[in-house]
Protein backbone atom coordinates (compact mmCIF):
# COMPACT_ATOMS: atom_id res chain seq x y z
CA UNK A 1 0.00 0.00 0.00
CA UNK A 2 2.78 2.43 0.90
CA UNK A 3 4.71 1.60 -2.27
CA UNK A 4 1.55 2.19 -4.32
CA UNK A 5 1.08 5.61 -2.73
CA UNK A 6 4.72 6.48 -3.40
CA UNK A 7 4.38 5.49 -7.07
CA UNK A 8 1.19 7.57 -7.34
CA UNK A 9 3.01 10.62 -5.91
CA UNK A 10 5.94 10.19 -8.31
CA UNK A 11 3.63 9.80 -11.33
CA UNK A 12 1.67 12.87 -10.22
CA UNK A 13 4.83 14.98 -9.99
CA UNK A 14 5.97 13.80 -13.41
CA UNK A 15 2.61 14.89 -14.83
CA UNK A 16 2.88 18.28 -13.10
CA UNK A 17 6.41 18.87 -14.41
CA UNK A 18 5.40 17.85 -17.93
CA UNK A 19 2.49 20.31 -17.80
CA UNK A 20 4.73 23.09 -16.47
CA UNK A 21 7.30 22.51 -19.21
CA UNK A 22 4.56 22.96 -21.82
CA UNK A 23 3.81 26.50 -20.60
CA UNK A 24 4.93 28.85 -23.39
CA UNK A 25 6.00 31.80 -21.23
CA UNK A 26 9.36 31.50 -19.47
CA UNK A 27 8.19 33.77 -16.66
CA UNK A 28 5.09 31.63 -16.07
CA UNK A 29 7.20 28.46 -16.07
CA UNK A 30 9.55 29.99 -13.52
CA UNK A 31 6.61 30.99 -11.32
CA UNK A 32 5.11 27.49 -11.52
CA UNK A 33 8.43 25.82 -10.67
CA UNK A 34 8.98 28.20 -7.76
CA UNK A 35 5.66 27.02 -6.31
CA UNK A 36 6.25 23.29 -6.96
CA UNK A 37 9.85 22.88 -5.81
CA UNK A 38 9.38 23.88 -2.13
CA UNK A 39 6.52 21.41 -1.86
CA UNK A 40 8.69 18.71 -3.40
CA UNK A 41 11.51 19.55 -0.97
CA UNK A 42 9.20 19.21 2.04
CA UNK A 43 7.80 15.96 0.71
CA UNK A 44 11.33 14.62 0.20
CA UNK A 45 12.30 15.56 3.75
CA UNK A 46 9.18 13.88 5.12
CA UNK A 47 9.71 10.68 3.15
CA UNK A 48 13.44 10.66 3.88
CA UNK A 49 13.07 11.05 7.63
CA UNK A 50 10.22 8.52 7.75
CA UNK A 51 12.27 6.00 5.75
CA UNK A 52 15.26 6.49 8.03
CA UNK A 53 13.12 6.23 11.16
CA UNK A 54 11.29 3.07 10.14
CA UNK A 55 13.70 1.27 7.80
CA UNK A 56 17.06 1.66 9.54
CA UNK A 57 18.72 -1.59 10.58
CA UNK A 58 18.57 -2.46 14.28
CA UNK A 59 22.37 -2.70 14.40
CA UNK A 60 22.72 1.10 14.30
CA UNK A 61 19.97 1.73 16.84
CA UNK A 62 20.78 3.84 19.85
CA UNK A 63 18.42 5.74 22.18
CA UNK A 64 19.98 9.10 21.31
CA UNK A 65 19.75 8.49 17.54
CA UNK A 66 16.15 7.29 17.92
CA UNK A 67 15.27 10.45 19.84
CA UNK A 68 16.92 12.76 17.28
CA UNK A 69 15.18 11.01 14.38
CA UNK A 70 11.83 11.15 16.20
CA UNK A 71 12.19 14.89 16.84
CA UNK A 72 13.27 15.56 13.24
CA UNK A 73 10.37 13.50 11.87
CA UNK A 74 7.90 15.32 14.16
CA UNK A 75 9.21 18.76 13.20
CA UNK A 76 9.14 18.04 9.48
Amino acid sequence: LIFGCFIFIVVSYVQVFRAVLRIPSEQSRHKAFSMCLPHLAVLSLLIGTAAFAYLKPPSISSPLLDMVVSILYSVV
